[in-house]
This record gives structure tokens, sequence and C-alpha cells, in this order.
């Protein structure tokens, strides 16, 4: 079974939480725009760029880009890349957001989707103004946010009332020339239910092949259940590491998951695991990437590693976002070596 091939955007100049020197990543623009343009020559498939105004895997005090404003420039020095960007509702006005998107579509026309983010943080919320309600009611402004978003592509005017948004005759021209695809994740009950009714695709941290399985099964029962349809997509970070032997991998595997406990981001990490209703525990070693990277294991030679992706597009996968380190090095091998070996879907967006 096909799969597509994606990458995290390392907005925080880096994946690793307990390495300091990663190479060459850094937040700024210039090695951004040298892994996009890599990336959409070499043929991979979606970037996800997180939205995060503190850098959590280095310590707040480090450098971070914002990613919107970082989505822009990637979309016009690119060609084929989509570009999945997350939207916390807690910082943002829905039509403000939907205007932002028409106007990207402009640049980039069916590249652009959305990663909708009901926020963990509320230290980073505190700090930048954003509204930071319990758990369960930030998925209710994220249906009302969506449920805006969709009105606005989709009528002229639109007006909306709400318990978090309220509009009268708004005009958003011009429309996106096709509807950005909305991912959105959350384990817990109330957000799983929510997404299934407002989001297309669904974006899970990375688990173990039983746990994707359950995870696309119970996704796809709500969809059916609320919308008579499939999720339209699954998606799934990854942290990769493809090395000549398996004990090589390995090797590097050790070197990236020896914890500091007082290393910069390990209090953001924390907090994560407190405002967040998760299906499982964290370990620490998990910590050491985020997103429950480490999970799936993509771990060993290319041909290890490839069949690996295999398994988890047979479970349900349709989109892998890699991480990795350094990025720009590790995306040559990856195309070089994994490419042959796991066959791409192709979206009718991008074709």
């Amino acid at each position: 079974m096909a799969i597509d091939l994606g990458y995290w955007t390392p907005v925080y100049g880096g994946f690793l939480r307990n390495v300091t020197d990663e190479g060459r990543m850094a937040a700024t623009w210039e090695y951004i725009r040298e892994v996009s343009v890599k990336a959409d020559r070499l043929g991979f498939h979606t970037t996800l760029v997180p939205e995060l105004y503190l850098n959590d895997r280095k310590g707040i005090d480090a450098p971070s880009l914002e990613a919107w404003s970082l989505s822009a420039a990637i979309l016009a020095v690119t060609e084929r890349l989509r570009v999945m960007t997350a939207v916390r509702p807690g910082f943002h006005l829905p039509a403000v957001l939907a205007k932002t998107v028409s106007t990207l579509d402009q640049v980039a026309p069916g590249r652009i989707a959305l990663n909708v983010v009901a926020a963990w943080w509320a230290e980073e919320a505190r700090q930048f103004g954003g509204r930071f309600t319990t758990h369960d009611e930030r998925y209710v402004q994220a249906e009302e946010f969506v449920s805006v978003l969709n009105g606005l592509w989709e009528h002229t005017p639109f007006s909306f009332e709400g318990s978090h948004y309220a509009l009268d005759g708004t005009i958003v021209e011009p429309k996106p020339s096709s509807h950005p695809v909305i991912f959105a994740g959350g384990e817990s009950e109330a957000g799983r239910e929510s997404i299934a009714g407002f989001a297309d695709a669904y974006v899970m941290h990375g688990g173990t092949l039983d746990e994707v399985r359950a995870n696309v099964t119970d996704m796809n029962a709500r969809s059916e259940r609320l919308h008579g349809r499939p999720v339209a997509e699954f998606g799934m970070p990854a942290y990769v590491i493809v090395r000549d032997t398996e004990a090589e991998a390995r090797r590097e595997l050790d070197r990236i998951t020896t914890v500091d406990p007082d290393s910069p981001g390990y209090a953001s990490f924390e907090e994560f695991q407190r405002n967040s209703k998760l299906s499982l525990e964290l370990t620490r070693r998990e910590y050491s990437v985020g997103t429950r990277g480490l999970r799936p294991d993509l771990v060993g030679t290319a041909e290890q590693v490839a069949e690996r992706i295999h398994d988890y597009a047979d479970a349900g996968i349709t989109l892998l976002l890699i991480q990795a380190s350094p990025l720009d090095e590790e995306l040559d091998r990856i195309a070089e070596q994994l490419f042959p070996l796991v066959p791409q879907r192709t979206l009718a967006t991008l074709t």
C-alpha cells in the first residue's frame, strides 16, 4: 500500500531536546529555505509547519520562527510541496485566517492545508495573550473556528453566531481555488468526537502498529457515523534514522535519547503532559524528540525502515511526517535510500 512521505519543518532550529549541536540546523529562514527547496526538488509531499510562539524543544529562551509568515515564504520558493500549517484558534480570528489562507492560495494554488490544534501550553498563552480555556472547551472553540472558515470560503457574505465567534455579513474574496484539507489531532473522547465532526483528516502522535490501527478504526467509524464517509487522510509524525547497518542506527538512537532532566525543554514537556488528556504515559525517552516520534521505531537499515513504513501504510497511515537530524543531510539520505523502496501515493490537488 502506498504512502506519502513528508516532513516536519524545524521552526525551533532542531528536533532533539537532549542534543545541543544538530549540525547546521538553526531557527533561521536561511536554513528553512534550503530545506524547503531541497525537499520540493527531491519529491517530498507535505511539510507540517508547527505553530509555537515559544521554543518547546530547546527551551523558551531559544529562538523559534512564526508559522504563518514562514509558510508564505516556503510556498513562494517551492513548486510542488504541500504546506500544512498549524493554527491554534485561541491565537487567531477565524475571518482573518480565512483571508490569509485565501491569499496564500493565490501564491500556491491547492498547496495549503491546515492543522487545527486545540493548544496545550498555558505559559505560551499567558505570554502572548492567547485564549486558553478548559480542555474540552478548546475543542468547542475549534469547531466554531472551522465552521467560520468553511462558511467564509463557501458563501459571500457569511454570518455566524456562536459562543466564541460572531460575524455579520462578512466577505472574504477571493475564495481558495480548492477547499484546503483540514487536519486535527487529539486523543481524549471529547477531542476525537469533535475532530470527527469538523476535520477532514486526522493527524496522530507516533504510535505502535496496534495503537495506529485502533486510532484509524475509531476515527473512521466516527466519520462514517457523522458524515457517511471515512477520514480522508491519516497523518503521523515519526523520527527516522537510516544507516548502513542496524547497529549504527541503534548507536545514533542511544546518542539522542540520553535524557537530561535539567535540559531547557523539559519544563514544557511536563506542562504538555499536565494540559493534555493522553491515552498513554509518555516516557522520558520519548520526550527526547517530541510528538512520540520514536514510538514507531523507524530505526535501522533502509530495508528495515521501509518494511516498517509499509506496515504503517497497511495500518492506515497515508502521510508520514518525518523528523530527522540534521534534516538537510537526512532528507538526501531518505530520498536516495527510502524513496525507491516506498511507493508514494499522489493527491489529486498535486497532479
